[in-house]
């Protein structure tokens, strides 16, 4: 275990060397290595991986790395000290470059093995070699796991270069990406939402690659031109980052007899990730096939508490396939994401993600990714079929649970004790028929207004004569619902309420769009002034930020490519 003699005294992380004390690499020592693989991590070309559950891969480090951010409330959350960001050991880590780690910290990174299943099919054709054992972490190698002040942490490079699962590609993630991802994931915390953290961000003052993406002014669907882009390494941090495609992965070896030890190898990752995410949950006494159940219950608590979250903030996951579902019931992998600002239910950021990605529709995505949550358990419950009917019960009551957390957050954002059908099926048909700003009308709205004149600042579209009178009416719905009459202090009671579930600031891509450009002309003010504003989402803050970041975008920004829709480039 890590060097942490008095628990009770929190740790304080000034350098490398004190971080390396609380190192404590329970997926290394306790998972499967590849057997293929090499000692040093020296494995950059794609290839098969036929079993183990990780392999051994040395990052890739940025030429010339420049820091560009750090996460300063994750940086207090874990003990570490701010000067740490700037140290010449941290910045080397960190940017890639593991040959002078200190002892016992390991010169290697790891890289993990998953499946692709989309909306509930499962897919081998996209592998290069069309056998499903070439997907995994194409560009994201784990170099960093320790325990600090009694928590388990993961830290994980995105962006550190090929790995064996890299299918051909570079491995790099390029500044653009790399400041959404970091700034999401803080702004995502902050609005109380189960998700991966994010530690620090450096570039490369000379490494360029090219992606395609969208000209100046572009309204294309898709990308129109390739560009030159800085390349970036950013850590994100978890508790640990096993997904749903990874037990996927190890089910359908046991399911197909793949090896002689894939059912032996389901179960080990199994109880590793009960281990790293569900010890509280899960009685590790029990028999496996008690285990099993347990943890799948409390996965379908977590992921259903998930997606509610979503739907709070209006965030949009726009991929959520299974290897992009975090076993531990949390919000991973920011890719082709995005918040609804004109409220639209089917909403999607992503030019390929298709409707069933969608912003409403993200409850039912979820509910395919539980399924084959439960259909890679599965094996381990073949000859007991008592367990095998507890667990589709269990599968079954997913989607009254998530109806269930659906209507207590929508009771939340509307300040009611308990949900109303009819009034929520009536605000929805008026947000879409006026246009409205999903995060400034429900913020709007948290001050109780007597009329829509208060609201009319989250309408995008004119206010015509039968809208006004159909807002009135359901005003004085919401009102009677409420049943606070004119008892001021409760009126600011229930205020003060939906206000701590509805942001004044969110994610507005075209004030993102800003930042990473002037960033890769190595100005980077614009990155840390978002990391104030969205860090502070519940917060009033200055009448400038306001003026700046609460407010309708922009009819320009409409339809624009790389602002209200983008491919996956990266």
């Amino acid at each position: 275990m890590p060097n942490q003699p008095n628990p009770d005294i929190p740790v304080r992380v000034f350098t490398l060397d004190d971080l390396a004390n609380l190192t404590d690499y329970s997926l290394l020592d306790n998972l499967n290595c590849d057997p293929d693989a090499t000692l040093t991590g020296d494995d950059y070309e794609p290839r098969q991986v036929f079993s183990g559950h990780y392999v051994p891969v040395k990052p890739t480090p940025l030429a010339n790395p420049i820091y560009v951010a750090h996460s300063k409330s994750f940086f207090a959350e874990l003990g570490f000290d701010d000067v740490l960001a700037k140290t010449k050991a941290f910045t080397r880590l960190f940017s890639g470059d593991v040959s002078e780690v200190p002892a016992p910290m390991r010169p290697v990174g790891w890289a993990t093995g998953y499946a692709l299943s989309i909306y509930g099919t499962e897919y081998i054709q996209q592998c290069p070699f069309r056998t499903g054992n070439g997907y995994g972490d194409g560009r994201a190698m784990s170099v960093v796991e320790a325990v600090i002040n009694g928590n388990r942490w993961e830290m994980q490079l995105k962006g550190g270069g090929p790995t064996p699962y890299c299918r051909g590609g570079d491995g790099r993630a390029v500044l653009r990406s790399s400041i959404r991802e970091f700034l999401a994931q803080e702004h995502m915390h902050a609005l109380g939402v189960p998700t991966s953290r994010s530690l620090c961000l450096f570039v490369s003052a000379s490494e360029q690659v090219m992606r395609p993406w969208y000209s100046e002014g572009s309204y294309a669907t898709n990308p129109d031109r390739n560009v030159t882009n800085p390349v970036a390494i950013s850590t994100r941090v978890a508790p640990s980052f096993l997904r749903v495609g990874q037990l996927e992965l190890f089910g359908r070896r046991a399911r197909f007899n793949a090896h002689e030890n894939a059912l032996k190898e389901l179960e080990v990752i199994v109880l590793h990730l009960i281990e790293r995410e569900y010890s509280l949950e899960v009685n590790r006494e029990l028999p496996i096939t008690e285990q099993v159940l347990q943890l799948s219950q409390a996965f379908c608590e977590r992921l259903t508490t998930l997606i509610s979250h979503w739907m709070r903030v209006g965030y949009c996951q726009g991929n959520f396939n299974s290897d992009n579902c975090a076993c531990g019931g949390y919000t991973l992998d920011y890719g082709p994401f995005g918040f609804t600002e004109c409220f639209e239910p089917y909403y999607q950021p992503w030019t390929g993600g298709g409707q069933h990605f969608s912003f409403f529709n993200q409850g039912a995505a979820a509910k395919t990714n539980f399924d084959m949550f439960c259909k890679a358990l599965q094996p381990l419950l073949a000859t007991d079929s008592a367990a095998l009917a507890s667990l589709e019960h269990i599968n079954q009551g997913f989607d009254d649970l998530m109806r269930h957390k659906m209507e207590a957050m929508w009771a939340s954002k509307l300040g009611l004790k308990s949900f109303d059908d009819e009034l929520f099926n009536g605000l929805l048909d008026l947000m879409r028929q006026t246009f409205v700003d999903y995060t400034i009308f429900f913020r709007e709205l948290s001050n109780i207004s007597e009329d829509i004149t208060a609201l009319s600042k989250s309408f995008y579209g004119p206010l015509t004569k039968t809208l006004s009178v159909k807002w009135t009416t359901w005003l004085q719905k919401w009102h009677e619902l409420m049943d606070i009459g004119e008892d001021k202090h409760q009126k600011s009671l229930v205020t003060k309420m939906m206000q701590q579930v509805n942001p004044k600031y969110t994610w507005r891509e075209w004030l993102v769009v800003p930042a990473y450009k002037l960033a890769s002309e190595g100005d980077f003010s614009i990155v840390h002034e978002l990391q104030q504003v969205l860090t502070q989402p519940f917060d009033e803050q200055t009448v400038e930020i306001a003026q700046k970041y609460n407010t309708l975008k922009p009819q320009a920004y409409f339809d624009a490519g790389g602002v209200s829709h983008y491919s996956c480039s990266s």
